[in-house]
């Protein structure tokens, strides 16, 4: 049995398979922020807000929501690149058709955009 050659390119399916695994962590690791987040949240709802600076307490709930913001819009991409993985359209811009570099999307695996179009 011949084994491939140590410089050889991984193939498609193999290459799509650690790019799920990696969509697939970055989505737990997301979830898990988000709900963190939540509970922070949640937790700042219950204590008494006379005991503190009601100014702080609103900055932080302010920050807190922005950034739970921000981690869903990531989230929703992470899944559009999974559902991308599995319609056969990853790896293509969304925006102009082209292929989006290996670089980018190593660097950015739920990229929708190629780079020309992202800026």
């Amino acid at each position: 049995m011949d084994e491939p050659a140590a410089d050889a390119q991984p193939s498609d399916e193999d290459r799509f398979s650690a790019i799920r695994r990696a969509l697939e962590a970055e989505q737990e690791q997301l979830a898990n922020q988000v709900e963190d987040l939540d509970h922070v949240e949640n937790d700042a709802l219950s204590f008494d807000e006379n005991l503190s600076d009601r100014g702080t307490v609103a900055a932080e709930q302010g920050e807190n929501k922005a950034l739970a913001a921000r981690l869903r819009e990531q989230l929703d991409d992470v899944a559009l690149a999974l559902a991308r993985l599995e319609d056969g359209s990853y790896g293509t811009c969304v925006q102009c058709g082209t292929e989006i570099a290996d670089a980018r999307l190593e660097a950015m695996p739920a990229a929708r955009f190629c780079i020309d179009c992202a800026s």
